[in-house]
């Protein structure tokens, strides 16, 4: 893992977008990550029904998840917002 890019311990669940908020540091800029529950659903082959079963697969895959967070932010792969996707 690329020591330059740290994430936070804690996460939010954005039910508007149906998506868990991690955020990430990169020298000093705050990046959003956003892993939208389609991917949890099939990243763990299981459904989704509500923010706890959200909540517990993304713990279950954080490393993962953090790696591919690493790896947008490294190929700057940004939406509009400033913001990497994992869908």
């Amino acid at each position: 893992m690329n020591q330059s890019i740290l994430f936070s311990d804690g996460q939010q669940w954005n039910p508007e977008k149906q998506c868990i908020i991690l955020y990430a540091q990169q020298m000093g800029n705050l990046i959003a990550c956003l892993v939208f529950v389609s991917w949890l659903a099939s990243e763990s082959g299981e459904t989704i029904t509500n923010e706890l079963d959200a909540l517990r697969i993304f713990e279950e895959y954080r490393f993962d998840i953090e790696e591919h967070a690493e790896a947008l932010i490294e190929d700057e792969e940004f939406n509009a917002s400033g913001e990497v996707e994992i869908k």
